[in-house]
């Protein structure tokens, strides 16, 4: 059990943190199958923040990390990125904030 009080599950080997997001997983796979999604991938990561040097000390680097892309089937220039949300907490909303102003040709979406 996580912090949430969730309950990972695996599927088709990738372990998810909650049951939403596996049944999130297997209705994308059925999209895919059919044809309607396409270059499904789980956990993309995107950079937010860059490195920085601070009273030198290197900071490293922050992510965002989303739960999938893919793209419509025909439209491949169209980029999806899902997160499947329980709880909203403060920092998921600062890291939202800065993926929406740093990638604004992706369509973001919570399921």
């Amino acid at each position: 059990m996580n912090k949430y009080r969730n309950k990972n599950i695996t599927i088709d080997g990738h372990t998810f943190p909650s049951i939403k997001e596996a049944n999130r997983y297997c209705e994308l796979k059925i999209l895919e199958k059919a044809g309607e999604i396409v270059d499904l991938i789980l956990q993309p990561s995107f950079q937010i923040c860059p490195a920085v040097e601070w009273n030198g000390r290197k900071l490293r680097a922050r992510k965002y990390i989303a739960d999938f892309q893919y793209s419509i089937g025909g439209l491949k220039s169209l980029k999806i990125v899902e997160d499947v949300k329980g709880k909203r907490t403060a920092v998921y909303m600062l890291k939202r904030s800065l993926f929406l102003s740093q990638y604004p040709k992706f369509d973001f979406r919570e399921v």
